[in-house]
């Protein structure tokens, strides 16, 4: 991972173990993966139907030579079509999409968890709007992939202000703290304990000064939509630039 000039070199370096070390932790290696991605919000949630995946380069300013990154994983127009199929049984409409690339949230985090990119994988949108007790209801249609060997991802931070990302003041800090200790608590509880507070996220402490636009937070509410009577736990946590940041698991784990 890429850090700015004048940043620790090690800045990603946690993250970037947690990443590799994810697919260890899983107990069956999926058929298939589908993400949820921060990066993609449509009218209606949409699906990648490609069989084939292009890259899509979302951001600017990076080195050159990022804008040149492979990752050649097949699609799964099947897993496509039963997670439209899913959707609609539930009275969600959806749209497909064969034409967008799988976007950084995608192709940056899945480099490193499964390298070999011998996977199939495709991408869900967000829904417009953000809302979250439909994010939870998204996941709720799509928990019976789980056992049909679908690895669902919701690819996200659990920070998001970048405005303050790098900032020093303390209330920056102070705020990601509170935000994630509040995370700490809502995933691991009860299943309806979990979804009411997941639901009502923006009212927990920090909550608006962690994600000011919540985009990067509504994968993780199809994550645990999808979870059902799962517990969650906590499996990646460490302060980056003095904010905290947490990843989370549903199910069983290895971890």
């Amino acid at each position: 991972m890429d850090v700015p000039p004048g940043l620790p070199r090690s800045l990603w370096h946690g993250m970037a173990a947690h990443l590799r070390a994810i697919a260890a932790g899983i107990r069956v290696r999926p058929r298939a993966v589908l993400v949820i991605s921060a990066h993609w919000e449509c009218p209606r949630p949409s699906v990648q139907s490609a069989d084939k995946h292009s890259l899509l380069f979302d951001y600017y300013g990076f080195p050159e030579h990022t804008y040149r990154l492979t990752y050649p994983v097949p699609g799964s127009p099947a897993t496509a079509a039963r997670v439209r199929e899913l959707l609609g049984l539930s009275g969600i409409e959806t749209d497909e999409e064969s034409e967008r690339g799988l976007d950084h949230g995608v192709f940056v985090p899945f480099k490193l968890i499964y390298p070999q990119a011998d996977i199939p994988m495709l991408q869900l949108s967000l829904q417009t709007g953000l809302d979250p007790a439909q994010h939870l209801r998204i996941g709720h249609a799509l928990e019976p992939l789980r056992e049909e060997g679908v690895l669902i991802v919701g690819s996200g931070m659990s920070y998001h202000n970048l405005r303050d990302f790098y900032s020093v003041q303390a209330d920056a800090q102070h705020a990601a703290q509170r935000f994630d200790d509040w995370l700490g608590r809502a995933i691991p509880a009860e299943p309806a304990e979990r979804e009411q507070a997941l639901s009502q996220w923006a009212r927990a402490p920090g909550a608006r000064e962690c994600h000011p636009r919540s985009e990067h937070l509504m994968p993780l509410m199809v994550a645990a939509g999808a979870a059902g009577l799962d517990s969650g736990q906590r499996t990646y946590n460490e302060r980056v630039l003095g904010k905290m940041i947490s990843g989370f698991q549903f199910g069983a784990t290895d971890r």
